[in-house]
């Protein structure tokens, strides 16, 4: 059964199914991600974090483009204040798709450009189809990435290959993005979508509260050093033994083996 949760944009839907959840941008023709656009990301993202039917979420601009770059036309008579007041917001709408505390995958066709690299970048994993391109191009119009594009892109790939990329604005097909870790696998064209499901479907039924604070303690403990990251696992390993899932869990290891628990949420 699947149903569709409305936002407050009709550029940006939520459809669950068999507790997958996806988010997808429909701006034709290329999901250019307007003000709109973004605002609606981040009410989808707090959507689904919400939803407890929810196990697992598939970012997606359909079967043509992932979305090839934020709208240059509404941007460009923005001055210097308008984007003071902006960034902030716009990098807020990206964060909360980021913090999404459920497994997140993006599913690429065609380009993810931009922005649209921003978004991509803010999920778990990542699977373009063979024939996708992918990059920062800001530079070429005289920008800079200003959705997290220089610091999520760093951190996936190294300060190197992202200099690179944002330095020369070039785009790299599925391949490359595969080698330099920019994505995690590579589907053929017009199947990126049901790869990135099958790939989190693992996920749906699971012990959800300790899938988040995994998630939590993995991108937490990025952004410091080893021993703080270490105190944020420790406090996260020592909360799950709170769960129901963890009693489930230990209790079904012991007596049935491993793999065989059959997980509540709770």
């Amino acid at each position: 059964m699947s149903r569709t949760v409305p936002t407050a944009s009709d550029l940006v839907r939520v459809e669950v199914e068999d507790g997958i959840a996806t988010i997808r941008v429909d701006r034709p023709k290329m999901n250019p991600l307007s003000i709109e656009v973004q605002d609606a990301l981040g009410e989808a993202a707090g959507i689904v974090a919400d939803d407890d039917e929810v196990g697992a979420v598939v970012l997606y601009g359909g079967e043509k483009v992932f979305a090839a770059g934020a709208d240059i036309k509404e941007m460009q008579d923005m001055s210097y204040a308008d984007m003071v007041r902006r960034a902030p917001v716009i990098q807020e709408c990206f964060s909360a798709v980021a913090r999404i505390p459920k497994p997140v995958v993006a599913a690429i066709e065609g380009y993810a450009l931009g922005a649209g690299n921003e978004l991509a970048l803010c999920a778990d994993f990542r699977v373009a189809a063979s024939d996708a391109k992918l990059g920062q191009p800001e530079i070429l119009l005289g920008v800079v990435p200003g959705a997290g594009g220089s610091q999520r892109l760093a951190r996936l790939v190294g300060p190197a290959r992202a200099k690179d990329l944002v330095f020369s604005g070039r785009m790299v097909d599925a391949d490359e993005a595969l080698a330099m870790g920019l994505v995690d696998r590579v589907a053929e064209p017009g199947q990126a979508y049901q790869v990135a499901r099958e790939m989190v479907s693992r996920y749906v039924g699971g012990p959800t509260l300790a899938l988040r604070a995994a998630k939590e303690a993995i991108d937490r403990g990025l952004d410091g050093d080893l021993e703080t990251g270490l105190a944020i696992e420790a406090m996260q390993f020592a909360g799950v033994f709170a769960t129901e899932d963890r009693k489930i869990g230990m209790t079904s290891f012991v007596e049935e083996g491993p793999g065989k628990a059959r997980f509540t949420g709770r």
